[in-house]
């Protein structure tokens, strides 16, 4: 039986299934390459975001480059 959990992406309260990964999290969200992401103020390496489980209340930033001069 799964359950839910709330997680925050970008200032966004979201309710998820227990046991996401930061990839499915990202791809619910709909973030658009290029961007990195962290969780809980540290970046997650992108090789990583399948294996990494989301926790209750965990924060995750996407954060997409700037560019200009």
């Amino acid at each position: 039986m799964s359950t839910a959990m709330k997680i925050h992406i970008n200032n966004e309260t979201l309710t998820v299934r227990d046991s996401l990964t930061l990839a499915e999290a990202l791809a619910n969200y709909g973030a658009k390459s290029p961007f990195s992401a962290a969780i809980n103020g540290f970046f997650v390496p992108k090789e990583q975001y399948g294996a990494r489980i989301l926790a209750p209340g965990d924060t995750v930033d996407v954060v997409q480059p700037v560019v200009g001069g």
